[in-house]
């Protein structure tokens, strides 16, 4: 339970502003919600417990909707609708698929410095998103702003802060959690939570699969979805390895390509049952060390819940009822707790005599081009005069920043390396000094 509490903001968080940046019924975020918890059970179980020797990393990991995909699933849904997102989705879990066991001898291509860089997009690109959720989504619209609402969103934020200064151990852990419950009851008063859909929610149920229409593949919306995937790689990666180390055991590339298998199936999944791919969730490797509960079967027994939980309509009604500034509150934070682990990451990352620096500046300023150039309605405006297959790649700051940063780190890092040790190993060897000229240099 404890797993599923401290993850559980974060994965409803996704279909919450992907159903609210594109203006969906409450009834049809429950169903996103439903199918994000089934398709995260599954996932976690699966890596948990393993299948044979394909699937399943068998660690305590827990597998969560990412974050990586709200921007392109807005992007690709504004522009060619829903459908297009989950052909593009069901054609990047093939992908991979394809690519898991490549990708895990690959990774040192993905090094801190472009998994860092990406990571903080993420978070930067999403404060849009949730700032949206707080005050509107409109910002022409007489509504925008409203005090009472601006101050339900910061007032959550500042619940957060509370419980995580006051609250010790697991309950400081889960605040954002008990600051969306604190917030939910403070909206009572306000008119804004109602639950009036929960009561006529079924208990039981599962969601129609391709419950928008027969997937449609877009080429460019399926290189966007693409590149998603080798971020969802790289995070899961790092997550894997960190449980890894706690458990003392060690990874080989087949297990770790086992475990990116399962993020593939998990976009497969999510696009047949409406629901998101999946990654590890890095704050439940964080309950595995606080807790030094360390058996994959505590996990499995979370990935029961968890599907479970996604089989009970009512619990995705219940979700979607929440005010969505008190979402966006919580969100707001979480969203820029990923751009501060983007910013962990990048320290580990050398900056002396290099052009790593360059490289950060470049893929940050112009992978962030899309997130600030939007019209009233957070549309991307940036790109809109270039056709329009440029449009669905370049409009998601995350994949121009994955494009812009693996581009660059090949050409200054690997091939301009290469070229340099080739010339330095064709020059002749310099002439050797007299001491009398060595001295006078030193």
């Amino acid at each position: 339970m404890q797993h599923v509490f401290i993850m559980y903001a974060g994965a409803v968080a996704v279909p919450f502003i992907v159903g609210s940046a594109l203006k969906l019924d409450l009834g049809t975020i429950a169903m996103l919600v439903n199918a994000d918890l089934l398709v995260a059970g599954i996932a976690t179980i699966i890596q948990a417990v393993g299948i044979r020797k394909v699937f399943g990393v068998r660690l305590p990991v827990v597998a969560g909707a990412t974050f990586t995909v709200v921007s392109p699933m807005i992007t690709i849904a504004a522009r060619h609708g829903l459908p297009t997102v989950y052909g593009a989705m069901l054609a990047s879990g093939v992908f991979g698929l394809l690519i898991a066991k490549p990708f895990a001898k690959m990774i040192r291509y993905f090094p801190p410095l472009v998994s860092g860089t990406v990571i903080t997009v993420i978070g930067l690109s999403l404060i849009g998103p949730g700032a949206g959720m707080i005050a509107g989504h409109d910002t022409a619209a007489k509504e925008y702003g409203q005090v009472s609402h601006v101050a339900l969103g910061l007032g959550t934020v500042a619940l957060i802060v509370i419980f995580s200064r006051v609250l010790r151990g697991f309950l400081g852990q889960i605040a954002p959690l008990l600051a969306i419950a604190a917030g939910s009851l403070i909206a009572i008063p306000m008119h804004l939570f109602h639950l009036n859909g929960v009561a006529s929610t079924g208990w039981f149920g599962i969601t129609a699969p391709f419950h928008f229409g027969a997937p449609r593949f877009d080429a460019a919306a399926v290189l966007s979805m693409c590149v998603v995937m080798l971020v969802t790689y790289t995070e899961s990666t790092a997550d894997m390895l960190a449980v890894a180390e706690m458990t003392g055991k060690e990874l080989t590339d087949a297990d770790i390509a086992r475990g990116l298998a399962t993020d593939g199936l998990s976009a497969v999944l999510g696009g047949c049952m409406n629901s998101f791919p999946d990654t590890a969730y890095a704050e439940n490797v964080g309950l595995v060390q606080m807790t030094g509960v360390r058996s994959r079967w505590v996990v499995a027994g979370a990935g029961v819940i968890l599907l479970l939980m996604g089989l009970v309509p009512k619990v995705g009604a219940f979700v979607a009822a929440v005010p969505e500034q008190v979402v966006g509150g919580a969100a707001l934070v979480m969203f820029a707790m990923v751009t501060a682990v983007g910013i962990q990451t990048l320290k580990k990352v050398e900056f002396r005599d290099n052009h790593n620096l360059l490289i950060v500046a470049v893929s940050l300023g112009v992978g962030m081009l899309p997130a600030v150039a939007t019209d009233r309605f957070g549309n991307e405006v940036f790109f809109e005069h270039f056709p329009e297959w440029t449009q669905t790649i370049f409009g998601s700051p995350i994949t121009l920043t994955v494009l812009l940063a693996f581009t660059l780190n090949l050409v200054f890092n690997h091939l301009g390396a290469a070229n340099r040790r080739e010339q330095t190993t064709a020059l002749p060897a310099a002439p050797r000094e007299d001491s009398e000229v060595q001295t006078a240099k030193a």
